[in-house]
């Protein structure tokens, strides 16, 4: 039997529950609320897991009870923030729609990561260095949920790593204010008080973005089920296999296709729902 947790926050009621049952059928039955109104866990066999859910409700198969991950991986851009940091900063430059236009096929998975960052990181060539605070706080919103998920289980002993293929100085602001344990992500060059148009150092892409969550799970003495990993787009795909509980958040195709879960319509709390974690143990900001 697997075991699926329904997230629908605040909305989650017997009607709700009861469809999914019944798309479910037969074999799919009730177990128990985590917290009601919000989230409840139902068994299934395992042929049926996941293939119905009512519009608005997540759900989430997993083939235990859920349990707390001791290690969590997470994206940053459009995945524990609401915008992708080097599209914002183009429009500083005034060149947004193209630079954008290349974060999306390279999110898509059409173009080669490194390759696209390249190409993006040249154009804001010139620019001031201090456009880039002016952009955290003017433009850069962190997702509802996300102080929530990481403060909580950090507080219940998991550690946390914020990974972007995006840039220190928008990085570890961030990874600061929601309580990440450590981050890692690619530094953009100055010269002059002005941006290079380059990168130092490796680039954290796809590969890189794994090999930390590896590094971290044998550091820590893990088995591959203790850890998950979220993100949103093509460069987060080879963290979210590695990972026992992979989640596409609000994901491209490229992405969600292969994720273990897909949170779509709750925000990033859910997932100390998907771990069996109650409202009245959630550590707040």
């Amino acid at each position: 039997m697997a075991i699926a947790t329904l997230i629908a926050a605040g909305r989650l009621d017997d009607r709700l529950v009861e469809q999914v049952l019944d798309g479910n059928a037969p074999g799919a039955r009730f177990e128990r609320w985590i917290d009601e109104g919000d989230a409840a866990l139902i068994s299934m066999p395992d042929e049926m897991a996941g293939i119905y859910a009512p519009a608005g409700v997540d759900l989430i198969v997993q083939h235990r009870e859920p349990f707390l991950r001791r290690l969590l991986v997470a994206d940053m851009d459009s995945t524990i923030i609401g915008q992708e940091c080097i599209d914002e900063l183009a429009d500083y430059a005034g060149l947004k729609p193209d630079v954008a236009a290349i974060t999306e096929r390279a999110m898509r998975g059409e173009l080669d990561f490194a390759a696209a960052l390249k190409e993006r990181v040249v154009l804001l060539r010139g620019l001031d260095e201090s456009v880039i605070g002016h952009c955290l706080a003017d433009r850069i919103r962190v997702n509802p949920g996300a102080e929530a998920l990481i403060r909580t289980m950090r507080a219940k002993g998991a550690e946390t790593i914020l990974v972007s293929g995006g840039f220190t100085a928008f990085v570890a602001p961030i990874a600061e204010a929601v309580g990440f344990d450590r981050f890692e992500a690619n530094v953009l060059a100055v010269s002059g008080g002005m941006l290079a148009g380059t990168t130092e150092g490796r680039i954290v892409d796809a590969v890189v973005k794994r090999q930390v969550l590896i590094e971290a799970r044998e550091r820590l003495c893990l088995a591959a089920q203790d850890t998950m990993a979220i993100g949103d787009g093509a460069n987060d795909k080879l963290m979210v296999e590695e990972a026992g509980l992979g989640v596409a958040f609000r994901a491209k195709p490229a992405l969600a296709e292969i994720a273990d879960a897909r949170l779509n319509h709750n925000d990033l709390s859910a997932l100390l729902w998907a771990q069996g974690i109650p409202r009245a143990e959630w550590v707040s900001a």
